[in-house]
């Protein structure tokens, strides 16, 4: 994989851009490129460092490979972050650029902000792709994959031009300056199978399996929202207790501060008992206590913003920086500002050890990293901030969600790798025009199918809750079920936000059979050119086919796995044991 490379290295020096084109080590007056490669069996590891002579400014740094495309192929693109799509694509596909229409949307409400929209060009051709960290190239069961072993350097972009059979790997640098060694590059090649190949990118970096289990929960969010109070969530606690079902972990979300950024300044009408008595409530009936903030932004109308203005990131013109559109407006906050540390370290160790929670779900990390420095590209100062809540946090546990996903690496217990489910099944069609972070529970399924790697190894997955109450929902039956059955097989945190007491009998059938963590083994995913995707998965000592139809019509299933032909109604799926061909009793008929 790594024969032959060619690389470009774009700087300048006192102001001249120079542009300087190289195969192997390099050097001139001022710098030196110092390339290495190791080769073993199907493995290879590439390093490449720039030893600067005097002070120099990135302007582009790139590795290019031959790679010959062929039509079977199927392309893995890794998503900005959390919530950004995230899956394999034939190579005549392409990556949906950003309506032009939609773009005066787009700037009004910062959605812009939440991708890589402001530093990445999309091409939207057919077969050229980006993705970030890392990616693969799938011939049958047989995997090429690439992926960076640090980000701490930068974000590794990895792009795929199937119609000129090259790959360019770029490092998200420009403007850096430098004047020590810098390592560039830190990449890893493997060829084999999908357990084969991740198993040896995850040791490779060095990064252990979760020392956290699997577990089940509620939170607030995708029911009430904002709208909780104290009677919402204790009711909803004794629920579990009357109902005698069992979980592990119980989420307060947001809605319980006065204001984002002023984490310790609680709703007392919402919450008179202030949250620390929630906590004693949900750890009385047995349950870890978990609560939901996002630690690097403040909104327009929290104290932080009215008084603590130099707190808050500014750009190159002065101008405060703007994270999104979510509340009153939010902005980044200064992580390099000691004050904000303090404070950020104050709010943690309020949280876990005055009022008690044991988990937190950490939110909208991505805008610590918006603006790059001088001096430190985002990739460093996302890795940086992920190692920080880390040291805050300790030995309790996170959450983590809206994050570029390679900097949280094993530094975060679980990790959301999908966009928010909805309570429709893909958001209104002029929202389908806009970013690639939206709201949607086809793109969440999509991306817990594809992500499927990273459990166990990165983190514990978390696909985001599946819902099945008929109340406050347009999601069918069908679709419902569908998720449901999505997040059992390849999610490690099953939540829901329903209220049980809600429930109908079914109900009741499905969140049992939802909520029950079974140790399976995930032997192969295809996704038919029908749109059907098809799992197979050992489980104890039976074999298991899913089938998955995520089309808006009926369609038919046929392959050697079944003596049978299969239809599936929009959105639904079924569940056959391979073992004796038969239709299991699945979610589609009470699981």
């Amino acid at each position: 994989m790594f024969e032959n490379i060619h690389i470009e290295f774009w700087y300048s020096r006192g102001g001249k851009e120079n542009k300087i084109s190289f195969v192997g080590c390099y050097s001139n007056e001022d710098f030196k490129a110092v390339l290495e490669i190791n080769k073993n069996h199907n493995v290879q590891e590439l390093k490449l460092s720039i030893v600067p002579e005097v002070e120099l400014v990135i302007e582009k740094l790139s590795i290019k490979l031959i790679y010959p495309f062929k039509e079977s192929h199927r392309i893995y693109v890794n998503g900005y972050q959390s919530w950004t799509d995230s899956r394999e694509f034939s190579i005549e596909e392409k990556i949906k650029p950003i309506s032009k229409l939609a773009k005066p949307i787009m700037k009004k409400y910062q959605f812009e902000k939440y991708g890589d929209y402001s530093f990445k060009k999309y091409s939207g051709k057919k077969g050229e792709f980006h993705g970030y960290t890392y990616s693969y190239i799938r011939e049958g069961e047989k995997l090429d994959l690439i992926g960076s072993l640090s980000e701490r350097t930068g974000f590794t972009i990895i792009e795929q031009y199937t119609k000129e059979n090259k790959i360019l790997i770029n490092k998200e640098c420009k403007g850096l300056s430098i004047s020590e060694a810098y390592m560039a590059f830190d990449l890893f090649y493997a060829h084999g199978s999908e357990e084969e190949v991740f198993d040896s990118y995850f040791e490779a970096m060095g990064i252990s399996k979760p020392n956290c289990e699997p577990c089940t929960g509620w939170t607030s969010w995708y029911n009430y929202y904002e709208n909780i109070n104290q009677s919402i969530i204790l009711e909803n606690l004794r629920n579990f207790r009357d109902f005698n079902k069992n979980i592990d972990i119980f989420q307060i979300d947001d809605g319980y501060q006065t204001a984002v950024g002023d984490w310790l300044s609680v709703d007392t009408v919402k919450f008179p008992n202030g949250m620390k008595y929630i906590c004693d409530s949900i750890k009385k009936d047995g349950y870890k206590a978990g609560i939901w903030l996002a630690p690097f932004v403040c909104e327009t109308n929290s104290k932080i913003f009215h008084e603590k203005k130099q707190w808050i990131l500014k750009d190159e013109k002065g101008e405060y920086v703007l994270a999104g559109s979510n509340w009153s407006k939010f902005y980044a906050l200064d992580i390099y500002n000691i004050e904000v540390r303090d404070y950020i370290k104050k709010v943690f160790s309020v949280i876990l050890n005055d009022w008690g929670y044991d988990m937190v779900k950490l939110d909208f990390l991505y805008a610590v990293c918006l603006l790059p420095r001088k001096e430190k590209t985002r990739g460093q100062i996302m890795t940086e901030a992920m190692e920080f809540l880390r040291e805050c946090v300790g030995e309790k546990i996170i959450l983590g969600c809206g994050v570029p996903l390679g900097p949280a690496f094993g530094l975060v217990d679980y990790c959301r790798i999908g966009c928010d489910v909805g309570l429709d099944w893909d958001d209104n069609f002029y929202m389908r025009k806009l970013h690639r972070e939206r709201v949607s529970t086809f793109n969440s399924i999509r991306n817990a199918i594809g992500r499927r790697h990273l459990n166990g190894r990165a983190f514990l997955n978390d696909p985001d809750v599946f819902l099945l109450r008929d109340d406050n929902i347009t999601l069918n039956e069908d679709q419902r079920e569908t998720l449901a059955i999505v997040n059992n097989l390849f999610g490690s945190l099953l939540f829901t936000s329903d209220n049980l007491k809600n429930y109908k009998n079914k109900q009741f059938s499905v969140f049992d059979k939802a909520m029950q963590l079974k140790d399976r083994i995930i032997e192969s995913v295809e996704c038919c050119e029908n749109g059907i995707v098809e799992v197979v998965y050992k489980e104890e000592e039976n074999r298991f086919l899913a089938l998955i139809n995520l089309n808006n019509s009926t369609s038919r299933y046929s392959n050697d796995l079944l003596n049978q032909t299969q239809e599936l109604l929009p959105y639904s799926s079924k569940i056959f044991n391979i073992e004796n061909n038969e239709l299991e009793n699945c979610i589609t008929q009470g699981f």
